[in-house]
This record gives structure tokens, C-alpha cells and sequence, in this order.
């Protein structure tokens, strides 16, 4: 039977909330009023409980500040009580246990686990390697052979300069000698040339064997530290995998049916075929897992995030989100095979009848998308304004769409009626001489009026669609703005991207680097509401035949 002490009680009656008909869809949801409830009580003892770790509330903590992920899961247990469980991503404070919450999938930091054992093993390897590495000798050693590399490397680069100055002189003597001398002469002198090449190529393969044999003779003791280090790495690696797999063998996740699959099972058949670092940490696995074993009905359940943003991500405090893709959807799949859930509210999209014309020509056409509706068709979902174009102009050709909005982003989509008209307007888009503004309302008050956003964005490869701010791997992204208005907590803006980069305003807005203030009912970055607060609402642009700079605008519905 289930721990007493982890099976919470609300703090306050819910028998007056109505339960939920489905279990929560993970990966895309709006907490039920009992998940709610559940979370808002434990976010009440995160408050009033000192946990060794620095979430980032107090300026005067040593460590770097870094926020969690929390999980809720509200459960029936076996005479009909509702209560709650509570779990963490990860490890905090370092630690695998915490009073009141439910345990890891697997404790890799079990005292006397093969983990702890295998780890002792590979740090004795890595101290072995350090040693040799910053040793005093080992460093003379290395100096000295990148030198003679050094060396070695000016002798080839300036020996094959002169082999081709030499080449090109030979060259030059054979065409002046050209129909100066005798037939007989000239064959012989071009001979004589071929040898002089065969010579010299000779003598620099020559010298190159005599310096490279130098080379290995003066470096004899360097040469057999870098060998014996190729083999401690070699081994360490063997050892660090084999222990990856064994971890790997040991995380079995659980279903209601009481069916169990490691992590290579459940990934063996998904695009990722290895399970990536840290699968099975989550909170909502650790929740899941913990009910199966002690026969608790799961009713709903719900994440969200404590303390302070990472850098990459946008994370806001106390903020739902719903469980990550690549490390948790393979998981969830099979944990939660058997219930049944709510309909994945990401195949539904808004009920268009017909899709107003802002403007339209011969060669161009102007569409105002609405939000929630796909710009061109998906995976699952084939309905969107490509496909309505194509159908209401089968004479068209080419790629029609010159730019895409984002399926939540209402506004401005510019459709181009031949190939060559597309491929001008693409050509102003590239060039960036199209001049694009977005109407937003942002969650909160700026402090700017005007300003410049530079934060380059990525793929969130482990939660995708998401954006990452990455300044090392990131793709350029900058955004001007400007405010319209503030007013009731909230901010009316203009964006004017520079670049295009997927969810760029949306990130930017979000982002504690940016300007902090997610777009009102943006449900990946900020909270999910009635819509997305985001309308493309004006595009300038030299129009294609005529040459004329030429204006779309379309007011924002909000």
C-alpha cells in the first residue's frame, strides 16, 4: 500500500468540484479546477518549506539560481478518497528524496548501486588522466611537440609554395622555347623539365621522411603519454557507456495494466531509437509510476515551473505547462495506454467558413488569417489557407504562399498567383525590404517605450515547436518595438521583426532577456486564453509589376 505521508490531502474541501470525465492530455491542456487546487496547495508549502535549493528568491544564495518543475496528480486510492501527489523533474538540491514527495523511477544514487560503483570507476579514470594531463613534464612534453608540429607544418607549406613556383617557371621556360628550337631539342628540353620535376619531388618526399622521423624521435615520451591517454579515454568512454546502458535496463515505467518497459524498449521504436539524457526524470513519469504501484486511481494532473527562469528557456513562475516531447511522449504513451484521455486539442483548429480577401489583383492576393488556423497544411491537419487558395484558384501555379504565420497568429498573408511572382516577393522578403508590423497584447507593463530586441533562437530539439534562446548555436533574431498603450495590467504593442525566425515575437515578448511579458494567451510561452493576442496587421512592399511601393493594412480584431 501507497505511503500515507505521500498521499496528500487537499487543504480545503473539494467535494463540490465536479472530477474530471477524461485524464489529462499531457502534452497540451488546461489544468482541471482539482489539479489547480492541488498544485496551489503545494505551491503554498514550497513557499513555507526550506528545501536546499536556490531557486533564485534571494540574491544573497552563493549557487547559481536555477527553478524546477513541479508536478501534481490528483488520485483516487482504493476506499475513494481524493488526494494529491507530488513529485519533481530531476534531482533537487542534488537530491533524489525529499519528504513528501514521491520517489525516482530508479535511485541511481542508491547507496551501493552499480551507478555509484561504475561512477567511483570512471573518476578514478578521469583522475588518472588529469594527473598525466596537468603534470609539469607531461606539459614541457606537449610544448615542445607543438613546436616541432609547428615547424614540421612551415617546412610542407613552404616547400609545396616553392614546388608550384617552380612548376610555373617550367611552364613559362617551356612556352617561350616553343617554336624557338628544333622539334628534336624542344622533346629533349621537355625531358629535361619532367626530370627536373621527378627531382624535386623527390628530394621534398625526401626531407619530409627525414623530418617526420625526426619529428617521432624528439617526441618519443610525448608520443607515448598522448598513447597512453588515447586508451584511458578509450576506456573511460567503454565504461561510461556500458553504465548509460545499464541505467537505461534498470528505469522500467509501469501501466495500469501493470505492464513494464525499460527505456530502450519504449525508445527503440521512435525516431529517437536511445533514450535521450535524463528520460524518465520528469515529474509526470515519477507521478504516474508511484500510482501504479500503490493502486491509486489517476484522476488529473498537472506541471508547473518554481523560481527562476533558465536563460535558454522562458520559464515564469508558477506557470502551468504541459509535460516535454522527446523525453516524456514515448514514456507517457505506454504508462497511459489503456486510459482514457481528453481529445488532443492540437487537432482541432477554428471552424473558418470562408477566408476574408483584404485585397487582390492579378498577381497578388491578401488574405487575413484567422487565429488558429493553419497557413499551410500539417501533419494531421490538411485544412488551411494554402489549401483553400489552391482550391478557389486551381489556375495558379507556383508555391502560392510567399510567408507563413503561425497557426495561433492571426493577420496578413501575402499569396503570390504565378512562380515568378513568388519568386520576386521572396527576393524582398530575403533581402528584408519588406517592412512588416504586428499588433500584440502583452501580460504586464513595460517600463520602454520604444526599443530593440537581439536574442538569437533555436529549436528546442526535447520540446518541439519551441524556441530556445542559444547565443552559441542560435540563429539571429531581432525585433523592434514600440508601445501603443498600457492599460488594465496589460500592454498594447508594435512588433517590426527584422528577421523571421519561428515564434520570434513570441519568444522575445517572453523571454526575462526580452522583454518579459508573454503576448496574452500564448499557451507556449505565457497562459493559454480565448486566442492569441498576435495580429499581423501591415506589410509595405514594392509591388512586383507596377514598381510602386504599396501598403496592406488589417486592423487587429482586439
Amino acid at each position: 500500500m501507497h505511503d500515507s505521508l505521500l498521499f496528500r490531502k487537499f487543504s480545503s474541501s473539494v467535494e463540490h468540484l465536479p472530477r474530471p470525465k477524461k485524464f489529462t492530455f499531457p502534452f497540451y491542456y488546461t489544468p482541471h479546477s482539482l489539479a489547480i487546487n492541488a498544485a496551489n496547495d503545494l505551491q503554498q508549502e514550497l513557499k513555507s518549506t526550506a528545501i536546499e535549493h536556490n531557486f533564485g528568491f534571494s540574491k544573497s544564495e552563493k549557487s547559481s539560481p536555477i527553478g524546477k518543475m513541479f508536478g501534481v496528480l490528483v488520485v483516487q486510492n482504493l476506499i475513494g478518497e481524493l488526494g494529491y501527489l507530488a513529485a519533481f523533474s530531476g534531482k533537487l538540491g542534488n537530491k533524489n528524496h525529499h519528504s513528501g514527495f514521491v520517489p525516482p523511477v530508479f535511485d541511481i544514487l542508491e547507496t551501493g548501486s552499480f551507478f555509484l560503483e561504475g561512477e567511483k570507476e570512471v573518476s578514478a579514470i578521469n583522475l588518472q588522466i588529469s594527473t598525466i594531463e596537468t603534470s609539469a613534464n607531461y606539459l614541457a612534453l606537449k610544448e615542445q611537440a607543438e613546436n616541432d608540429k609547428a615547424l614540421l607544418s612551415k617546412f610542407v607549406f613552404e616547400s609545396r609554395l616553392e614546388l608550384k613556383r617552380s612548376k610555373n617557371q617550367r611552364k613559362l621556360r617551356r612556352e617561350q622555347s616553343l617554336g624557338k628550337i628544333s622539334k628534336i631539342d624542344y622533346l629533349n628540353f621537355l625531358d629535361e623539365l619532367k626530370n627536373e620535376s621527378i627531382r624535386e619531388q623527390l628530394f621534398y618526399k625526401h626531407e619530409l621522411r627525414r623530418k617526420n622521423k625526426e619529428f617521432l624521435l624528439s617526441n618519443t615520451e610525448f608520443l607515448a603519454l598522448e598513447e597512453q591517454l588515447d586508451f584511458l579515454k578509450l576506456e573511460r568512454s567503454k565504461k561510461s557507456a556500458a553504465l548509460q546502458q545499464e541505467i537505461f535496463e534498470n528505469y522500467t515505467f509501469l501501466n495500469q495494466a501493470g505492464n513494464k518497459k525499460s527505456l530502450l524498449e519504449i525508445f527503440k521504436n521512435t525516431i529517437y531509437l536511445f533514450p535521450p539524457a535524463a528520460a524518465g526524470e520528469c515529474a509526470a513519469p515519477k507521478l504516474l509510476q508511484y500510482a501504479f504501484l500503490n493502486q491509486l486511481k489517476p484522476i488529473c494532473m498537472s506541471e508547473f515551473w518554481w523560481g527562476a527562469s533558465p536563460n535558454s528557456e522562458v520559464r515564469l513562475h508558477k506557470q502551468f505547462y504541459p509535460a516535454c516531447k522527446s523525453k516524456c511522449e514515448p514514456i507517457l504513451k505506454h504508462m497511459l495506454d489503456g486510459i482514457e484521455m481528453d481529445t488532443n486539442p492540437m487537432l482541432a483548429q477554428a471552424d473558418v467558413t470562408d477566408l476574408e480577401i483584404i485585397f487582390e489583383d492579378d498577381y497578388l492576393l491578401f488574405i487575413n488569417k484567422p487565429a488558429e488556423f493553419l497557413s499551410v497544411p500539417g501533419k494531421q491537419l490538411t485544412d488551411s489557407v494554402y489549401e483553400r487558395v489552391k482550391a478557389s484558384y486551381p489556375n495558379t501555379t507556383g508555391p502560392l504562399l510567399v510567408h507563413r504565420l503561425d497557426m495561433s497568429t492571426s493577420g496578413i498573408l501575402m499569396i503570390a498567383k504565378s512562380k515568378e511572382v513568388h519568386k520576386l516577393m521572396q527576393a524582398q522578403f530575403l533581402r528584408k525590404t519588406i517592412q512588416k508590423s504586428y499588433v500584440a497584447l502583452l501580460e504586464g507593463f513595460i517600463e520602454k517605450n520604444e526599443g530593440e530586441i537581439d536574442l538569437p533562437l533555436r529549436g528546442d530539439f526535447d520540446d518541439r515547436p519551441k524556441q530556445l534562446v542559444c547565443h552559441e548555436f542560435g540563429k539571429a533574431a531581432k525585433t523592434k518595438f514600440r508601445v501603443l498603450s498600457r492599460e488594465e495590467n496589460t500592454t498594447r504593442i508594435l512588433f517590426f521583426p527584422i528577421t523571421g525566425r519561428t515564434h520570434q515575437l513570441r519568444v522575445h515578448a517572453a523571454h526575462h532577456l526580452g522583454l518579459g511579458c508573454p503576448i496574452l494567451g500564448d499557451d507556449l510561452y505565457g497562459t493559454k486564453s480565448t486566442r492569441l493576442y498576435l495580429h499581423a496587421q501591415e506589410l509595405i512592399f514594392i509591388h512586383p509589376i507596377s514598381k510602386q511601393q504599396q501598403r496592406v493594412y488589417c486592423k487587429a480584431p482586439f
